[in-house]
């Protein structure tokens, strides 16, 4: 018998209908890990799906919504207010650079959910980067900070770049501290998200994909 509910977050029921929606709301293709969403319809004589990957996806798209439904609860434990869901006709694509950066779920459900967006607004926005950081950013990547004029003569800086061959450190920390902040931002949603994870239990047929009590895991994020 199929469970209604796709899991059991604190003990109430996630209902299974919210990974069918979303199933249907994203038309997934390429990428086994279904990272990234296409508009466009499928081939007429595209070959049915192996119920393998049938079921790996819909193990993928509920750990996506147990996130969205989290960070729902994150946002209303924290007071922040969550902007209005995205239309149920769009379908967002999820860059490439994302899915190396984050994973292929955390992406995923960062592009699907505005929950999970306001929550990683709010973590990056109380990061504190330390200005010894911010300088030591600075001085450990100077290749990143070559003035056009160094660039154009080849300087790097395993020459010995001298000082005029890099941009000035008042002009690019402010850029610097925003990076490591996102940066830490993330890693701060990263451990919210594992911790959170410790109230769910998964239905039969909707568990982690890389769960390997199941034969069709994949270790995939």
């Amino acid at each position: 018998m199929t469970p209604e509910h796709a899991a059991l977050i604190d003990g109430e029921p996630l209902p299974r209908d919210r990974v069918d929606s979303f199933l249907e709301r994203r038309p997934f293709r390429g990428a086994g890990n279904g990272a990234i969403s296409h508009d466009a319809p499928a081939p007429a004589g595209r070959q049915p799906e192996a119920p393998s990957v049938a079921r790996q996806r819909r193990r993928w798209a509920t750990q996506v919504v147990v996130t969205d439904e989290l960070a729902r609860r994150a946002c209303t434990d924290r007071g922040l207010k969550v902007p209005e869901e995205v239309s149920p006709a769009s379908v967002l694509a999820v860059a490439e650079t994302d899915v190396a950066d984050l994973g292929s779920i955390v992406a995923a459900a960062l592009a699907h959910s505005p929950a999970a967006r306001a929550l990683l607004t709010a973590l990056e926005a109380e990061q504190t980067v330390p200005e010894t950081a911010v300088r030591d950013y600075y001085d450990r990547n100077q290749d990143r900070f070559l003035t056009p004029a160094a660039l154009r003569r080849g300087v790097t800086p395993f020459d010995g770049a001298a000082p005029e061959d890099l941009l000035p450190y008042d002009e690019v920390r402010e850029g610097i501290a925003r990076e490591l902040r996102r940066a830490a931002g993330r890693q701060a949603f990263f451990g919210w998200l594992d911790q959170a994870r410790g109230g769910v239990t998964y239905s039969h047929g909707h568990e982690h994909p890389g769960d390997p009590s199941h034969p069709d895991h994949e270790h995939r994020h």
